[in-house]
Formats: C-alpha cells, sequence, structure tokens
C-alpha cells in the first residue's frame, strides 16, 4: 500500500538527519539541536494543531503513524517533537479565545515548542499534593513554587503550569505561562539515561505574574488528566518504532554472525524470537491505532472539551501505554541477550535502543501508577468508588 505523502516526508527527514547518527543523537548534545529547525522545513511542526491556528489538523491516528516513524531513527526526537500535544491540547479546549489566538497561531507560525509543568519531587505521581501555588493579586495570578521534570521548557514557547490555588487547598490551576516571564529559571537539564536528543529540565518559579485570564478553565489536575491521554498514546506509539528498530538490527547482526558453522538467520532459537517479536510489534501497532481512533471519536466532537472533562482519563491511554512499555521493553531486553557481551557495550546500537525502550514505562505515571488507575477508575464498580 503506499504511504501517504506526509509519512514519506517524515521517512525522509528521518533517513537525512536521524539513522546513522545513534552517537550524536545520544550524546546530550546542545538542546534544541539543529536538526529540529530542520524538521520545520518539512512543515510537519506541530502537526496536530487545529486548520483554524495555521495548523495541518492532523488526528492522533496519524500522530500515531509520525512518532512510530520518528522514533524508529530516535526516540528522543519524536517526544521531543509531539510532547507539545500535552500543552497545547490543554489550551485548545480550555483557554478563551482571546489566549488561543495570541498564543496557538504564533506557535504554529514560528513551528514553536510548549511544555508542562507538573510533576514535583515531594509530590511524585500524587499530583494532589503539589507544593507550587497560584495567588491572585488583582488581575494578576502569581506562581510560586519548583517543578522536576519538564520536557523542552528551556526553548519553550510558553509553558503551562499546574498549581494549587493558594485561597483553596482542594483548589488546582492550569496557567499559560510564557516562556520569557520574569521569575522562570531553568535549574538543570537533567542527565538521562535515554532519550538523549530530548531536554527534559527542572524548573524553579518566583514569583511568576501572568494575567489572570491566562488560567485555564476548569480544575488543572482534571486538565493535565485530559492533556495526558493523547501524549501517553504517543508514547506508547514510540515503543512501537523502537521495537521495530530493534526487529531490523537484529536481523542486520544475524547476517554476519555464525552459531555452529551457520548463519545466524538460520538458526532455529534465533527465527523463533524473531517471530514472536513480529507478533508482538504487530499487537503494539493495533493497540496504538485502536487508541488513537477512540481519542478521535471524542475529539472530532463539537463539544470534544467538555466531553474529555467528563471521561478524564481514557482506558485506551492507560492500557496502551502499559502494554507497549512492557512489550517494547521485552523486545528490547530479549533483543540485547542476543548481542552477547556486545549488547553491553556501547559498540552495539542495541543498547541505546534498550534504553530509550526503558522511558515508555517510567514518564507521565509509571506501570504501577497507572495500574492503580486502571484499577480504580476501571475495575472497582463505579458504586463503590471514592
Amino acid at each position: 500500500m503506499k504511504q501517504p505523502e506526509y509519512l514519506r516526508t517524515v521517512q525522509g527527514f528521518a533517513r537525512r538527519e536521524l539513522l546513522g547518527k545513534d552517537a550524536y543523537l545520544d550524546s546530550l548534545a546542545e538542546a534544541p539541536l539543529p536538526l529540529y529547525r530542520d524538521f520545520a522545513s518539512t512543515g510537519l511542526a506541530n502537526w496536530w494543531m487545529p486548520k483554524e491556528f495555521g495548523g495541518l489538523g492532523m488526528g492522533l491516528e496519524e500522530s500515531v503513524r509520525i512518532a512510530a516513524e520518528l522514533a524508529y531513527s530516535d526516540a528522543g526526537v519524536a517526544f521531543t517533537l509531539f510532547i507539545p500535544v500535552l500543552t497545547t491540547s490543554m489550551v485548545q479546549w480550555y483557554g478563551d479565545e482571546e489566549l488561543k489566538e495570541r498564543h496557538l497561531r504564533p506557535l504554529v507560525a514560528g513551528n514553536g515548542f510548549a511544555a508542562t509543568l507538573g510533576s514535583e519531587h515531594a509530590a511524585g505521581s500524587e499530583l494532589a499534593r503539589i507544593s507550587t501555588t497560584a495567588r491572585r493579586e488583582g488581575d494578576a495570578v502569581v506562581l510560586d513554587g519548583r517543578k522536576a521534570f519538564s520536557t523542552n521548557t528551556g526553548f519553550a514557547d510558553f509553558l503551562v503550569v499546574i498549581a494549587r490555588a493558594q485561597d483553596d487547598p482542594s483548589g488546582y490551576l492550569a496557567v499559560l505561562v510564557p516562556r520569557d516571564t520574569p521569575g522562570i529559571t531553568v535549574d538543570r537539564r537533567w542527565d538521562v539515561i535515554g532519550l538523549r536528543s530530548s531536554a527534559t529540565y527542572e524548573v524553579s518559579l518566583s514569583g511568576v505574574r501572568v494575567p489572570a485570564g491566562n488560567v485555564l478553565r476548569g480544575n488543572g489536575l482534571r486538565l493535565l488528566e485530559v492533556g495526558l491521554n493523547a501524549s501517553r498514546i504517543l508514547i506508547a506509539a514510540t515503543a512501537l518504532g523502537v521495537a521495530r528498530r530493534v526487529r531490523d538490527v537484529c536481523m542486520e547482526y544475524a547476517k554476519t554472525k555464525s552459531v555452529k558453522g551457520a548463519p545466524l538467520t538460520a538458526n532455529a532459537v534465533f527465527a523463533s524470537r524473531l517471530g514472536q517479536f513480529e507478533m508482538e510489534i504487530e499487537v503494539m501497532a493495533n493497540q496504538c491505532l485502536a487508541a488513537a481512533r477512540a481519542y478521535d471519536e471524542i475529539a472530532d466532537r463539537p463539544d470534544a472539551g467538555e466531553e474529555f472533562l467528563r471521561v478524564g482519563t481514557l482506558k485506551q491511554a492507560l492500557t496502551t501505554k502499559m502494554f507497549c512499555g512492557q512489550t517494547g521493553w521485552r523486545i528490547a531486553s530479549t533483543a540485547s541477550e542476543m548481542f552477547g557481551g556486545l549488547g553491553y557495550t556501547h559498540e552495539a546500537v542495541i543498547g541505546k535502543l534498550a534504553r530509550d525502550m526503558r522511558y515508555v514505562s517510567i514518564v507521565e505515571g509509571g506501570d504501577d501508577v497507572l495500574r492503580d488507575l486502571v484499577f480504580s477508575r476501571y475495575v472497582v464498580p463505579v458504586s463503590k468508588r471514592s
């Protein structure tokens, strides 16, 4: 079947800028990398943004295909390019018209980036315990606190900060903050184990003042749940892309490796494992696309924002991220064993692929956190939920 034009464009970019540059992409080079400007030249930056703001208006099903294709070459690049969807979807559905026009249209026109500041050291996965505060001062909101992990903040156009309302301990706000607002300090860039072509930061907020109109409509934690639906599905799609690369790397290695006087490709154990990989990759692909279609079904509704608020965390987003993270790690781990001692060195790309794969089960809710969410939201009978 002929690939759609947008996917051929992504593949061409990956061949030119990513494949064969594994050592560079794994080096924690200065961010943002020049290749992100090159991706913008394809016309696909922020491809999911609605046409009313100058975007291409692609759905999440198309986004899954793009993310997987990018991740085949480098998962960190894929993550950097799609993670703004978490931020922009919150603004798109819950910002007022003037706020959207002022920030979303320039983001698209400038091929820019956005970031979300949610996680904190002490709170961990219990976001209800966050200590960053938002207080009202006349017609402004002032933010103070420290955020632990935020990807793209260093070069983002704007941020959405999740904070506790200082005058209401049970209330939470999601606040849009232009990146150049005084009081924002990037404390450090994390030396991450995988996805090293991305950039995740620890950030401090001190007296950060923005207009009260920058507060998005609704409970901030609920809005974050809504935003995480898209990004969790795309994170799962990176596992799909990495798994496909792992399969192909194994096949290339097998052509040059002999076992008992015969090529590894003729070995029954190797054939069995690669057959298992292919089955799991096929199921991962189908699951990612099914979850994306469930998301798009809501996103295409005229009342999408209200429906997402009602639903909150999509079951398909949780289960897809969990399944692809666990399955992808099993594939990468098994594949690394095939390389023997070489697989435990920097000489073989399989080590990088395994490290890149590991993030899927860690970021935006580790698997234990998501298991608990699936249990409490979708297993416990409605009448018995707290």
